[in-house]
């Protein structure tokens, strides 16, 4: 059973039907407006530019702020690229939110590429360090 398997089968298909109806070439900002159209038409609750707070890994103490092209329903991630080639930067970026945020599941989805390009990764909350140490604090302002 996958994390979350029907929100981001529906996620998936909306990366399949922007890239379906606009093909490659165009600015990431175009993509970003189409991926919004394509998550209402799905109906699926998004933000756009929603500030992550990333957290040390050893102290739970906040570092700064992320901010996503989209986060979905609450609970997945979505980046996205126009370039000729997902960079490894990009990727390693990626794998950092998950693992210094809340966040379980994110998309890095890049539609210039020859063929559409959907990295999914996965870091679960009960493997970062820093969750116990904001609970810490929280029972003690």
């Amino acid at each position: 059973m996958l994390l979350e398997e029907e929100l981001t089968y529906k996620i998936r298909g909306c990366f399949f039907d922007v890239s379906n109806r606009y093909g490659k070439g165009l600015k990431e900002s175009i993509y970003q407006k189409a991926l919004a159209e394509s998550l209402v038409k799905a109906r699926l609750k998004f933000t756009e530019q929603h500030r992550i707070n990333i957290y040390s890994l050893e102290t739970g103490v906040k570092l700064g702020t992320y901010v996503p092209d989209f986060i979905v329903e609450d609970k997945v991630i979505i980046e996205i690229k126009a370039s000729s080639f997902t960079r490894q930067d990009d990727i390693s970026q990626q794998l950092s939110y998950l693992r210094c945020s809340i966040y379980e599941i994110a998309y890095l989805v890049n539609f210039n590429t020859f063929k559409l390009d959907i990295r999914r990764s996965i870091y679960t909350n009960d493997r970062k360090p820093f969750i116990t140490q904001l609970k810490k604090f929280e029972n003690n302002p």
